[in-house]
Order: structure tokens, then sequence, then C-alpha cells
């Protein structure tokens, strides 16, 4: 009996030797006498960049200089968009002094209290507020500007929502009631207007057709309505907003590191890709290195090792030629069953059965690995498909290789073997 393991996406000769280390060791233990090999493919059919990353936008850093505006405005709609009340948040805690407050007399525009004010005179703050619990539910889509607007970018069933998550949060009415004066009204204004945008924005996600000018446009409609002038937010959340916004949303790393990330996940996605076009080359070695030994075989694929060896029996099988010694196939974290759904299996239909001559197939998947899948549920009543679950205890992405050290893996690699009767 021989044991053929087939490495996943991403790995190159070093942690190949790694990782079939100790794969070799567990299936020594259990099986002495047994061959157990590897069929490693990462530098012959795995992904490179040809052209050295030219295609990559940002892999040659340009010259440095002052940050570009551009890249600071996307990383505070970044911010909005995971929560479009934080600028109305800075306002209400610490945008202007409270009513009533003292502060220095000096900063005409502190925000104190107005202890001569005109009783039954509205507050600026609560003036804009009404004006946006004011705003039309749902504009119409023509004959009025921003109701086309919002029905053009995909907002228009979200923009209810978005007023009522603006206009009824505590945020908006706390920084409501400590905005005095006009100078602050107008600031509440565009604060007001930029989180009822982002609100709609979020709740629209991919399917919005904004772009930047046109969610602009919204922003300097929606402020004029509420008695603002359309520009940009004062300086209280620009100062607070501003630099958090470039420090802790992942657009301006994304932006500074796109080069090493492309390069770094190349091996992975680009192993994937590359299969998806030129799979045969990497079918076609691994059914040379099976039947080189004609001796009972089990086949252990992890990730796309087991995808590709599902399109290789498959097809065999499919042609009425079975891979010669191929008794049991194990999976490991692999996402086939999933491309099987999607259509994308190379060598099978969504809703066809596994072909006659196709062997006893073991899957096993660990609940927390995102990039496994199960397979008995998909392929119904198919006595020679089983599901396993293993635990590694670890999130993702390491649960994703940690299966190799678990005990329970190996156990039930085994009552496998014994089940085909493979000897």
């Amino acid at each position: 009996m021989r044991f053929l393991f087939v490495h996943g996406t991403g790995v190159r000769r070093e942690r190949h030797d790694r990782l079939f280390a100790q794969v070799r060791e567990r299936l020594a233990a259990r099986f002495p006498g047994a061959a157990v090999e590897s069929c490693y493919w990462g530098d012959r059919f795995g992904a490179t960049l040809g052209a050295g990353g030219a295609s990559v936008p940002g892999l040659r850093p340009g010259p440095q200089g002052t940050p570009d505006p551009a890249d600071a405005e996307t990383a505070e709609w970044a911010l909005l968009l995971a929560d479009p009340l934080c600028e109305l948040r800075v306002l209400a805690e610490a945008g202007w002094a409270a009513p009533g407050d003292r502060g220095d007399a000096d900063d005409e525009d502190a925000g104190y209290g107005d202890a001569f004010a005109m009783p039954g005179v509205r507050a600026a703050g609560a003036r804009v507020l009404a004006l946006l619990e004011g705003l039309p539910p749902a504009p119409p889509p023509t004959g009025d500007e921003l109701g086309a607007l919002l029905h053009g970018t995909g907002l228009a069933a979200g923009f209810a929502s978005a007023l009522d998550t603006a206009a009824g949060s505590a945020e908006a009415a706390r920084a409501a009631a400590r905005a005095v004066d006009e100078p602050q009204a107008r600031e509440l204004a565009t604060a007001l207007a930029r989180a009822v945008t982002a609100a709609a924005l979020a709740t629209a996600t991919d399917e919005a057709d904004c772009t930047g000018a046109e969610r602009d446009r919204l922003v300097e409609l929606l402020t004029t309505r509420l008695g603002g002038d359309g520009r940009v937010p004062g300086a209280r959340v620009a100062a607070v907003l501003g630099r958090l916004a470039l420090r802790v949303t992942t657009q301006p790393l994304l932006d500074a590191r796109r080069g090493s990330l492309t390069v770094g996940a190349t091996p992975v996605l680009g192993d994937i890709l590359r299969y998806q076009s030129r799979g045969h080359e990497l079918r076609d070695f691994l059914h040379a290195r099976i039947t080189v030994d004609p001796g009972p075989t089990v086949l252990i694929g992890h990730s796309l090792g087991g995808i590709a060896l599902v399109d290789l029996l498959t097809l065999a099988a499919a042609r009425g030629e079975a891979v010669p010694g191929a008794e049991l196939l194990v999976t490991v974290g692999s996402q086939a069953p999933y491309l099987y759904e999607l259509g994308a299996l190379t060598a099978l239909e969504p809703g066809a059965k596994l072909p006659y001559g196709f062997p006893r197939w073991l899957n096993v998947y660990d609940r927390h690995d995102v990039l496994s899948y199960l397979a008995a549920p998909v392929f119904p009543g198919d006595v020679r498909v089983s599901d396993h679950e293993v635990r590694s205890r670890q999130p993702f992405p390491a649960c994703h290789s940690a299966y190799w050290k678990q005990d329970s893996l190996y156990e039930r690699i085994e009552q496998a073997v014994n089940e085909a009767e493979i000897g």
C-alpha cells in the first residue's frame, strides 16, 4: 500500500518539506511498511509573476511627498461607511462647549450658551435637526435633483432608513443641543448630511452605483436643505477624524502595501487561478505519479491538491479509464464541493453524479476553516462520499494548515483504509 500526498495552494519547497515531514511521520506510525510519498508540484505548476509584477500599481513606490488629499478623503469615507454617526459623535462629545459652559471669552467660536437668548426662539442646532426630520423619505425620481440622484445611484431604497438612523440618534440630538450659533449649525448640517449619505451607502453595500462626485453632490444637496452651505465638515471634525481615518481604516494600508500584498498573495491566489486555466498540466503530472506504481494507493489532497485530484479521478472515470491503483481519496480543507456547487469544478456539472469508477472519498473539514467545505450533502445518497470534522481550535487561517497534527485526522484515515480493505 502506498500513500501519495498532494499539497495545496501557495506551498513552495521549504514549506512543503516541513508539512510533508509531519504527514509522513504520522502515517508511517500507523501504517508500518506502507510507502509514504509526496507529489510536490509548487515550483513546476505554481504561479509566478512573469513580468516581475509590472502590472501592479504601487509595487514600485513613487516619489515621497505629502499625502494625496484624495487618499485622506477616501479614508474618511471608509470610516463613515463603517460608522455613519462617527462625525456626529465627535460634535456631540467634543465639538463645542455645551450651552451654559464657561470658557475663554476671547474664543469667538467657542459656542457658549447665550444667556440673553430670547424666550421661545429655537436654538440653531434644533432648527437643523427639525429640517432633517422634515425631509421627505422618498423624493421623486424626476423633477427633483436629490430624488433623481438617489434613484440613479441605487441609494433610494435605503434613504428613509438612513434618515431615521441619523435623525433619531442620540448623537444627533446631543450635537444639536450644543450647536447654539449659525457657524455651529452649518457644521452640524454638513455632518448630518454626510451621516445620512454614509448610512444609505452602507445599507446599499455593493448594490450602490455611486461615484465619489455623485456622493459629494448628495452631501451638498442635503446640506443645503438643512441650512448649511454644502462645504466640507468644520475644523473640529476634521481635526479629530482626519488622521484617525488614515490610521485605522484599511484603504490607506491597502494602497500603501498593495505591491507587497500582491506579491505575497500571488502563490496562494495565483495557483488557484493558474489551475483554473491550465489545470490539465497538473492533472497529467498527478496521473503519471499515481500510475508509476500499480499498487493500491491512498491519495491525500490538501486544499487545491484535493480539487485537482477530484477533477483527475472524475475525468478518468467518466472516460471509463479509472486511474489504476487509486483506491481511496482523502481531501483535507478542500474547496472541491463548493466549486461543484458553483459550476466551477472542471470535471463535473452541478447536479451531476460522481461517475462509476470514482473511488471512495473521505472529505475532512474544520468548520473554522473558511476554505473547507462539506462533500456528502452535495452528493446525497452516494455511499462512497463521507465527511469528517476536525477541530483544531485555531482561527482562520491557522486552522487551514492545522489538520496535519490532529490525531483524529489519522484515526479517520485509518478507519477509511480498513473500510476499503486496502492492504
